[in-house]
């Protein structure tokens, strides 16, 4: 016997009445309508607002506003004409002034509510450029047969589906202005159905767009992606699987992005897939804020773990008498070795480990550090806090892209490690996104 399909009740359709209350860590509007705890995209706290919901959970409901009611002070005009349908912003009917200071906000809340403790000192917030400030990005490809037209951008919100889109004003100019010549060049190859993504990579000189191929590209089809990258001053790669797999096209010369920290006189080299930070106004102003907090010197022993192609190692090394750099991805580990050798740095040395597993065994984990450097992933460092105790470092400084993982963390370090908040705040690294980046100080009681 079949079985049938259970099917949603379909979604009201009335508009519904709510007063947004507060903001969830996603920028999101949060109200309550008959008990239930509902998310609205584009509202503010304080706001009256319509809203029709877009999905209803046992637990939860989401909404879109319809009508806004009453505005907010802090409610902007988003600059960017496809805001609201591509998912790629979500901050943009915020002040660009006042995005710090809600972040700021959200940070203080989740410090409070999951990690139960108060910030005692909050950092005055790093700001840098509003606008153009991505350099790294995995944008979207996909040819529309019906319209015979091929979409290159990022996918709308909260749908799978990629947004059309003419232009991205976040992106550095560099690339998001040409998502429609990117389109128009794609949509004349006889792979235009075979190409599902584009690696952006933009160095301080250099731009590297990585394309990801289902199906080899005929020699017409390099000769006018090779044509499209003198034009536009960009380098075109082809990517057939993995990302060890980018190869620049046919003839055309291998280009290794670059980026420098003029402030300790370093420079990285790195491969277009390999993860950098997006801005790097707010990177070189975080570099700097994480030497001046450590206040190195030749006595001091720093371990840097989850530490990427040595974006923090390296400068810590410029001041400190020796660091290890911990990474679980090899090739970032090699590529940071590299770098070491390239800035002529040598009292540092770079381990590949899995820092979500057991460490004990590696010879650099049964070492004495007394500072501690850490900038994890979005699912933080729970894992590997329990080896503070053998480590027992004066400082600790964590540098979080995941203010909620931060606060969790936060409260292992306070309330079972015994060590003392001393201060927190957050950088502008993502401007007109919900993305908080953050970064806290602990010492030792």
């Amino acid at each position: 016997m079949a079985r049938t399909r259970s099917r949603r009740k379909p979604l009201p359709e009335t508009p519904v009445k709510a007063t947004i209350e507060s903001l969830a860590h996603d920028g999101r509007g949060v109200a309550h309508v008959d008990g239930k705890v509902v998310f609205i995209d584009e509202a503010l706290p304080g706001e009256d607002v319509e809203f029709v919901y877009t999905e209803i959970r046992k637990d939860y409901a989401e909404g879109r506003v319809s009508t806004l009611l009453s505005r907010s002070d802090i409610r902007a005009d988003a600059l960017c004409p496809h805001y609201g349908v591509c998912g790629g912003c979500s901050f943009q009917h915020v002040a660009s002034s006042e995005q710090l200071r809600v972040k700021q906000d959200l940070l203080v809340e989740q410090f409070k509510r999951i990690g139960k403790i108060a910030i005692p000192e909050i950092w005055e917030p790093l700001a840098g450029p509003h606008w153009g400030y991505r350099r790294k990005a995995r944008m979207g490809v996909k040819y529309v047969a019906k319209k015979d037209r091929v979409l290159v951008g990022f996918r709308e919100r909260r749908h799978p589906y990629l947004a059309e889109i003419d232009s991205c004003i976040v992106m550095h100019p560099l690339v998001g202005t040409q998502l429609l010549a990117l389109g128009e060049l794609i949509a004349g190859l006889t792979i235009k159905d075979k190409i599902p993504q584009i690696e952006v990579a933009i160095g301080d000189e250099q731009c590297v767009l990585s394309i990801r191929v289902l199906e080899p590209p005929t020699d017409e089809d390099q000769a006018r992606m090779r044509a499209f990258g003198h034009e536009h001053n960009m380098s075109l790669c082809l990517q057939s699987k993995g990302p060890d797999t980018i190869v620049p096209l046919t003839g055309e010369p291998e280009i290794i992005p670059t980026y420098a920290l003029p402030d300790q006189g370093i420079e990285f080299k790195f491969r277009p897939a390999m993860f950098t930070q997006v801005n790097y106004e707010i990177n070189r102003q975080m570099i700097n804020r994480v030497i001046e907090t450590l206040d190195l010197d030749e006595n001091d022993t720093v371990l840097d773990l989850f530490c990427g192609l040595g974006n923090f190692t390296l400068p810590i090394a410029k001041k400190a008498g020796s660091v290890v750099g911990i990474e679980g991805d090899l090739p970032l580990v090699n590529h940071a070795k590299a770098n070491a050798l390239h800035n002529n740095i040598h009292n540092v040395e770079f381990y590949a480990a899995d820092l979500s597993k057991d460490i004990s065994d590696y010879p650099w984990a049964n070492r004495k550090y007394n500072k501690i450097m850490l900038d994890p992933s979005r699912a933080g460092a729970s894992e590997v806090l329990h080896h503070f105790k053998k480590w027992q470092p004066e400082q600790i400084i964590y540098v979080s892209c995941n203010p909620s993982t931060l606060a969790r963390d936060a409260g292992i370090l306070v309330n079972e490690l015994g060590y003392t908040l001393i201060k927190a705040g957050v950088m502008d690294m993502f401007p007109q996104t919900g993305h908080v980046e953050s970064i806290a100080l602990f010492a030792k009681k």
